[in-house]
């Protein structure tokens, strides 16, 4: 496909993605089922980074969020910016917060901050891939942060905020199929359940600004 088609192909960036921009960072609401960065063909060019260096071309990938999953994305503007968020990433000075429903009634947990923790080693599941599993031989160390908000009977299903300590791929997927409660819409790890999308949405940032070293917390409401 030549770049002119590829340019075509990417759609538009809409004003009410925008979380925040100046000059040093970008945050903005994914939807669910557009990818972070492009895949591989002509077929998946189109993503939230391309549209957003259509916009800013100095705007840089910091991380990602799987494709079926919503929520605030950081780009950098220019290589520096994105040196030092990756840093921040990779020291764990910046703090990401999700909302989910999962199937079942998750009790919350017996802890005095009504914070619970599952701590299981992860890794790819290569004859499998995108899929990771648990491995308790191979895998890497894995934390994950929750707590309940809301349980409804009526469906047998639990609302949780997730706190995902380090950022294994498809971490907060896989840990909460592990503990019996996968997330509802997760075509990979849980049962067909007929729900439109997967209903896991990165809704917090927080993080020292990159250039003022300011607090910024930045958030997002999940749309389920």
């Amino acid at each position: 496909m030549a770049s002119t088609e590829l340019t075509s192909a990417i759609g538009p960036l809409p004003d009410a993605w925008r979380v925040h921009v100046d000059a040093a960072l970008i945050a903005l609401d994914k939807p669910a089922g557009l990818l972070s960065v492009p895949g591989r063909g002509p077929d998946k060019a189109d993503c939230l980074s391309a549209r957003a260096q259509r916009r800013w071309p100095d705007a840089l990938v910091v991380h990602r969020l799987d494709q079926a999953t919503s929520g605030l994305l950081l780009l950098a503007r220019g290589a520096a910016v994105q040196r030092a968020l990756s840093l921040a990433f990779a020291e764990r000075r910046l703090h990401k917060r999700y909302e989910a429903i999962v199937h079942g009634l998750l009790p919350p947990a017996d802890t005095a901050d009504g914070w619970g923790q599952i701590q299981l080693p992860l890794r790819l599941d290569w004859p499998r891939r995108p899929r990771s599993i648990v491995d308790a031989e191979h895998g890497k160390p894995s934390r994950t942060r929750w707590r309940v908000l809301r349980q409804d009977p009526a469906s047998a299903t639990t609302r949780l905020e997730l706190e995902p300590i380090t950022g294994r791929s498809h971490q907060l997927r896989v840990h909460l199929q592990a503990i019996g409660h996968p997330i509802v819409g997760d075509a990979l790890y849980g049962p067909a359940d007929g729900a439109p999308r997967l209903l896991l949405h990165a809704h917090t940032l927080a993080l020292a600004h990159p250039v003022s070293g300011q607090p910024l917390v930045l958030s997002r409401a999940p749309p389920f």
